[in-house]
């Protein structure tokens, strides 16, 4: 039996972080961060100090693309690389001040956006969404 684009789980998954991921880009254009850059801040402002290194793998990025967003956001001000005093081909990751600002104003939109998206489904079913989604994604590894 042929299944219809309907049935693929994979493709609602996928339309759904669109639209999720749409949401959050117009939240955060009026800040000059991309929703992925975000990512990397919200890392940040969770432990500052981070290698490039631990942030590709905290996001399952490559290290390529990790480092033109890290670039990205350097040259916006929000944060400075520094080479590590223990291992000098590690770079480090630093909020500047302004960074920190652009955290006190993006954090609560981002709790605000968690709120919205999780609005009406109760913490197991938050639970049970997480493990059904970490046994897909593990059934591709």
């Amino acid at each position: 039996m042929k299944l219809s684009m309907d049935d693929y789980i994979s493709i609602f998954i996928h339309k759904t972080d669109l639209t999720l991921t749409s949401y959050v880009k117009n939240k955060l254009a009026p800040f000059n961060l991309a929703p992925e850059q975000n990512l990397i801040m919200m890392l940040l402002w969770e432990k500052d100090g981070m290698t490039q290194n631990e942030v590709a793998e905290m996001l399952v990025k490559d290290k390529t693309n990790i480092a033109r967003m890290v670039s990205n956001l350097e040259n916006k001000g929000f944060i400075k690389r520094i080479i590590s005093l223990s291992d000098r081909r590690s770079l480090q990751l630093h909020l500047t001040d302004k960074g920190k600002e652009l955290g006190a104003t993006i954090t609560p939109i981002t709790e605000d956006f968690n709120k919205l998206v999780c609005q009406g489904i109760s913490k197991e079913e938050i639970c049970e969404l997480k493990r059904i989604l970490t046994k897909m994604r593990d059934n591709v590894l």
